[in-house]
């Protein structure tokens, strides 16, 4: 019985799960943590990845591997492979200048007509989110760096790089040394960039060099090769996985974060996956991309071939995190609390945006509390009003993929706050619609393990995507109260 292994490096940890490739059965798993912050040195990422493969056993049996990782981070190198600086992740909103300056050039001057123009390239209005951002913010704060960059990666290009035997000039954890040319991402990370066209060539996609260049001032620059759904990039190095194997341990080409989701989750056109982790997350699988000039929605690929539709909030867990620290309970605590005040919280309502926001794109944005009186200034009022101000952010990502004309069949919410009593008991009044709750799973591990299953049986002659199965643990009916959302979109602007 093979064996695959599928790693999720994100913003918080890395987590490994060794699963069989036939049906998907866990057999261990390990994770490690990673350092804080809104920019990270990637030796961090090794380690984490090293320290979570020892966790899980070792890597020597797996046949095949592949990576999903937080997308957009910036992982510059230099021609000897030495990371220039350190990444600058997703979450680092300040490229938000440099986001306006280039919707602006590539509407000659007319913000409008360049957000509809960059949602026409490739898919996104660029936020401060997007890689092509980060290289232009390079380019402008730190020319020096941004003149010796010879390769732009991602995190998990990097990592699965890494994987493969490479990596810096003299280091011996990189016994190959620095082929850049040896880079290679999927089309779903790549199209997250803000310079991959993933609808180009038939859904195959392409990179656009002069938008690259628009940011940095050149193009003359290594970008990973991007692989299609099942192809091997390259076969990881005997010393980090498939040692006792013949013929090592073949590498998947990876994938973004939400695409590894919803390939775990097994997500299909008309199906919906709400999530909530460090960031909130609505996506949707759809045949063809949006270009929505509002830039509510981003038109990415997703692990398959299809078109992964996502609309994404930057403060999602983390407003739980706040409310527990302001109220001083644990999440047990906070739901209890949030549970014994009324729907609508008797009109306190909170306008999360605590670390600016994405979507909307109001990277300078502080989080507000209307509403308030005598009667709702109560802990329970307050633990009430964080959640459902978190769930209302999301349910308007929903609203615009509705807009969009994204077919809504199936619901699900994932994600670690998706465990909450009162998100469940909550989430159902704000959305309107039944919703479904999976087993609880390591999702984007779990899709890139599923990746590397589909990689060995392409390499065995036989294309198929794994049949794993998704288990849906409870569902929640529908149980619609206007009021919540109606007090939300009414003070939602005023910031």
């Amino acid at each position: 019985m093979p064996l695959v292994a599928g790693v999720d490096t994100s913003t918080q940890s890395c987590k490994i799960v060794i699963r069989s490739a036939e049906t998907g059965e866990l057999v261990r798993s390990g994770s490690a943590k990673h350092p804080d912050g809104t920019e990270v040195d990637p030796s961090h990422w090794w380690a984490a990845f090293q320290e979570a493969a020892r966790a899980a056993g070792g890597l020597d049996d797996v046949a095949a591997i592949a990576v999903g990782g937080q997308q957009h981070g910036l992982v510059a190198l230099d021609p000897d492979g030495n990371v220039i600086r350190p990444a600058l992740l997703w979450n680092d909103t300040r490229s938000a200048q440099a986001a306006r300056d280039l919707v602006a050039e590539l509407g000659s001057g007319d913000a409008e007509a360049g957000a509809q123009a960059w949602a026409d390239a490739v898919g996104s209005v660029l936020v401060a989110s997007l890689t092509i951002t980060k290289l232009r913010w390079l380019r402008d704060a730190e020319p020096e760096n941004a003149a010796r960059v010879a390769a732009v990666a991602l995190p998990h290009d990097w990592l699965s790089w890494r994987i493969a035997g490479y990596g810096p000039a003299g280091d011996p954890s990189a016994p190959l040394g620095p082929d850049l040319t040896a880079l290679f991402t999927d089309r779903s990370d790549a199209s997250g960039t803000g310079y991959f066209d993933a609808s180009a060539i038939g859904g195959m996609g392409e990179y656009r060099p002069d938008l690259l260049s628009l940011a940095l001032g050149r193009d003359d620059v290594v970008l990973p090769r991007v692989l299609e759904p099942s192809e091997a990039g390259g076969v990881a190095h005997p010393s980090v996985a498939g040692s006792s194997l013949d013929g090592g341990a073949l590498i998947g080409p990876g994938a973004g974060d939400n695409a590894g989701a919803s390939l775990g989750l097994g997500m299909e056109p008309g199906d919906i996956a709400i999530s909530i982790g460090t960031s909130g997350v609505v996506s949707a699988v759809a045949p063809d991309r949006t270009a929505d000039g509002s830039g509510a929605i981003n038109g990415f690929a997703d692990a398959t071939g299809n078109s992964l539709m996502l609309a994404v909030t930057l403060n999602a867990a983390r407003v739980l995190d706040a409310a527990r620290t302001v109220l001083d309970v644990d999440f047990a605590g906070l739901a209890d609390l949030a549970l014994s005040a009324p729907a609508g919280s008797d009109g306190l309502v909170l306008v999360p945006y605590l670390e600016g926001e994405r979507t909307p794109n109001r990277p300078d944005a502080t989080g507000t509390l209307h509403g308030l009186r005598l009667k709702n200034q109560t802990p329970a009022h307050v633990a009430r009003a964080y959640i459902e101000g978190m769930l209302c952010g999301l349910a308007d990502g929903l609203d615009a993929l509705r807009a969009q004309g994204v077919p809504i069949e199936r619901v699900m919410l994932i994600g670690g706050a998706a465990q909450s009593p009162a998100v469940q008991a909550i989430a159902p009044q704000i959305f309107g619609l039944p919703i479904g709750i999976p087993e609880p799973g390591e999702y984007v591990a779990d899709g890139a393990a599923r990746q590397a299953a589909w990689v060995l049986a392409a390499a065995s002659g036989d294309g198929a995507v794994p049949a794993w199965s998704t288990t849906i643990a409870t569902t929640l009916e529908a149980d619609p109260a206007p009021v919540i959302r109606a007090q939300y979109a009414a003070v939602r602007d005023l910031v």
